[in-house]
């Protein structure tokens, strides 16, 4: 395909890497100042994307692992004592679908020990070298938690009615949509620790930049593609 066949353009990455421009927001005039060159020598292209990392997740997610995984085996321990329902089931929740763990138990038994599936699946998520991503068996089940589940993390998880990732906010209140994402796309120790190797595309259309940025500002609106939504409907 020719380049003036094209109707999309692809940023890898905006980041400021001197330490002298840190909380100064130049990705905004950035993406702005390189559409504006796209579109002078490639009219026709109307859909920018991204492939942009997902910093926050792995944090978010190995806490809420500990912290559930603690509250099952404290709700587990006050059930064989009291026939009354624990106070700590007011804080639970389920992070791990009840075939999710089930599978994930069976893969791990050999490898990976823990009281439950949430505690199994931390234990694997922070193995030295990152182990589990070295294992066919172990990632192919994990690679349909961790996609829900980011899935999740990028679409609902929010601070201040903001998306709790930043670089999520940072593309969402410029009007971007959350596009796809993609798994092992970032393979690098920083990736693996950072999102379990998933990056994610957000699109510019510009037709929509505008009510996109309006929306999201406004009540914290996140549009996003409906493969993402759909996997936000099964959390």
């Amino acid at each position: 395909m020719s380049e003036y066949d094209a109707t999309c353009a692809l940023f890898y990455s905006i980041s400021s890497t001197q330490p002298g421009l840190a909380g100064i927001n130049l990705g905004k005039f950035l993406i702005k100042r390189v559409i504006e060159l796209v579109k002078k020598d490639m009219p026709q292209i109307n859909t920018f994307a991204t492939l942009s990392p997902i910093p926050g997740f792995m944090k978010w997610l190995l806490a809420k692992l500990a912290s559930q995984s603690k509250l099952a085996e404290a709700a587990n321990s006050d059930s064989t004592c009291s026939s009354e329902e624990p106070a700590a089931s007011a804080f639970r929740e389920n992070v791990l679908t009840v075939e999710e763990e089930k599978e994930l138990l069976e893969a791990a038994r050999d490898s990976m020990s823990g009281r439950n599936g949430m505690e199994v699946m931390l234990n694997l998520l922070t193995s030295p070298n990152h182990e589990w991503s070295e294992s066919d068996q172990i990632s192919v089940i994990l690679k349909r938690i961790l996609m829900r589940l980011c899935a999740r993390y990028l679409l609902q998880e929010k601070k201040r009615g903001k998306a709790l990732d930043p670089v999520a906010n940072f593309h969402l209140q410029n009007g971007a949509m959350v596009e796809r994402l993609n798994w092992m796309a970032d393979k690098t120790e920083k990736g693996l620790s950072q999102s379990g190797g998933i990056m994610v595309n957000y699109i510019y259309r510009l037709n929509d930049i505008e009510e996109n940025a309006h929306s999201y500002l406004s009540s914290g609106r996140i549009n996003a593609a409906l493969d993402l939504q759909r996997l936000v409907e099964r959390t």
